[in-house]
């Protein structure tokens, strides 16, 4: 078992704005894999890190699988109402606030590791738990910077025998599968150009742009541990403006509409289309652009490069309330996907034009919803004259739960790993640049750098952790 301590120090002190490349590649430690040596696989001994809200709905989700013992809790606002349910579903379990402790005084208690947290807190829990030789179940998006990407791939590639997962469950469901059998199939093919939208209204919104600086200093809950909320970030007073998912707008903590739902939207097309790394990011529009939080509305239009005998694609993402994309003609009804999980913001569909994405080939024209809504053709007769040609399409063996579990215990691959989920996820922090900056930003996919913007560069790696957070950013 690595403690805390023993982590801390074989990771490091790392210079700020720590360069992309200069990646050591140690061989991987031999860490238990989970797996049963006989007989029926063990229940996977697993803590949780968040446990209200979406964190309550990933416990819930892992308990109907009926393959996880509980061991260990921890929230940094135990005893809050969104945290007591759990609390009490769990009496036995080990409670903590800070993830760090939990990692010294209860390692040897799990060997896997649910986190559902604010978006900047995934690295620091993700390089602890792979150090610590845990099985790790991440939320989406996987990072907020690019430097934090690839430093989780590599962790990952480091030790092959962990199981990583990012929590986009639509790489679990039909979406997945559909997506993967058309491709190989040729039924979806030569595409060059694909929009993606969310219009949902969002928590963000709300805020006035004119700001001048960040808010804090409010009342804070006894419960809470604002300290290690805000990790690695810089310092910010409590608020209940960054509180309980109100985070996802801001620059400092989250990675906007882009990052929430992008994985949702672009994850099959990326992965089987192959796109990789876009070589232009530009801002098209920006409603409410401000130096602190996520525009009201943005258009981001990616340009991907031509990949072996697929020709080059533009990938056009719209949010925002006021910036609905153009449809194509015979586009039908935009169609509501009822799985998708509940926020504490509430659900309501709009009644424009639901979150969902269409995809342009050179044949044929797709439309699809979020999560694992499956794609349809438009028009939908042009289904009805290649039904022949069609492929079937196979059953997922396992949802996104179960796959990591089984993962766990050696008996299946995890569909939405660090190693593949890592660039999409990077995909969206130059996204994110690009909106931070509201400019066109050109990037060089061999070296990892902008060849235009010295700041956007800067941003690649983000802010210098706060002190006693540094050597999260140094790999082991």
């Amino acid at each position: 078992m690595t403690s805390r301590r023993d982590f801390l120090k074989t990771m490091g002190l790392s210079a700020a704005g720590m360069a992309l490349g200069g990646i050591s590649t140690a061989a991987a430690s031999p860490f238990a894999s989970g797996r049963s040596t006989a007989g029926k696989p063990e229940k996977v001994k697993i803590a949780y890190i968040g446990i209200g809200n979406r964190g309550e709905q990933n416990i819930d989700e892992f308990a109907r699988t009926g393959m996880v013992e509980v061991t260990a809790l921890c929230d940094i606002d135990m005893g809050a109402a969104h945290t007591k349910k759990v609390m009490g579903m769990y009496p036995n379990a080990r409670r903590f606030r800070d993830f760090r402790e939990m990692f010294e005084k209860a390692s040897g208690d799990f060997e896997a590791v649910c986190a559902s947290v604010p978006d900047h807190m995934h690295f620091p829990i993700a390089m602890l738990a792979m150090a610590n030789g845990k099985h790790i179940y991440l939320e989406k998006p996987m990072c907020r910077t690019f430097l934090e990407a690839e430093k989780m791939m590599e962790m990952a590639r480091r030790h092959p025998e962990l199981a990583t997962q990012v929590g986009n469950q639509g790489h679990s469901e039909a979406n997945y599968f559909q997506f993967k059998a058309w491709k190989e199939a040729g039924i979806i093919s030569d595409v060059t150009a694909i929009t993606a939208h969310m219009n949902n209204s969002r928590r963000w919104h709300n805020y006035d742009s004119a700001m001048q600086q960040m808010p804090g200093g409010e009342p804070m809950p006894a419960d809470i541990d604002w300290d290690t909320w805000t990790g690695p970030c810089a310092y910010h007073g409590y608020s209940e403006k960054y509180h309980q998912g109100n985070w996802r707008c801001w620059y400092d903590y989250g990675m906007g509409a882009l990052g929430d739902w992008g994985a949702h939207l672009l994850d099959t097309a990326h992965e089987f289309l192959e796109l990789g790394l876009p070589y232009e990011i530009s801002m098209e529009y920006a409603n409410g652009h401000n130096s602190y939080f996520f525009p009201y509305s943005s258009t981001i239009k990616f340009r991907f490069g031509a990949r072996g005998s697929m020709p080059p694609c533009d990938v056009t993402w719209y949010d925002g309330l006021d910036n609905l994309p153009p449809l194509p003609d015979n586009y039908g009804a935009s169609e509501y996907n009822p799985n998708v999980p509940s926020t504490n913001q509430g659900n309501t569909p709009v009644s424009k034009l639901n979150p969902g994405k269409i995809i342009y080939g050179r044949d044929l024209t797709f439309k699809g919803g979020s999560h694992g809504s499956t794609l349809s053709m438009i028009p939908s007769a042009n289904a009805n004259d290649i039904k022949s040609k069609l492929p079937e399409v196979p059953k997922s063996p396992s949802n996104h739960y179960v796959n990591f579990l089984r993962a766990c215990q050696g008996t299946e691959k995890t569909r939405s790993p660090f190693e593949i989920n890592g660039v999409l996820s990077q995909v969206f922090c130059l996204g994110v640049i690009a909106q931070r900056l509201n400019d066109r930003l050109y990037f060089d996919t061999r070296s990892k750098q902008f060849t235009n913007n010295d700041f956007a560069n800067a941003l690649l790696s983000g802010m210098p952790p706060r002190k006693g957070w540094e050597d999260f950013y140094k790999l082991v």
